[in-house]
């Protein structure tokens, strides 16, 4: 199961930055990071969406948990990019 995981991961770096052994680690790093931020993303919405469509109230409070989970996640995954990327971090405060 391991490497479906690891296999996944490749495809997906792939997917998104091409070329990705012309990236030195710390690009390696933060391209993670984005990826997984797109994840978390991609998760909240898919809660979000199974919390509306349910009418269970009981599974709906588990889901939301579960939903704001993943939003902490996000959270601290923009905060790496905030400490980690200078023109990320720049742009919270620069941007229009």
């Amino acid at each position: 199961m391991k490497t479906v995981g690891i296999r996944k991961e490749v495809k997906v770096m792939t997917q998104y930055l091409g070329d990705s052994g012309k990236l030195n680690e710390k690009g390696k790093d933060l391209a993670r990071v984005r990826q997984s931020l797109i994840e978390e993303l991609e998760a909240i919405n898919w809660y979000e969406e199974r919390i509306q469509a349910s009418k269970n109230e009981s599974l709906k409070k588990l889901l939301a948990h579960n939903r704001d989970e993943e939003k902490e996640h996000a959270a601290m995954l923009v905060d790496y990019l905030r400490e980690n990327d200078p023109i990320f971090d720049k742009m919270f405060s620069e941007h229009d």
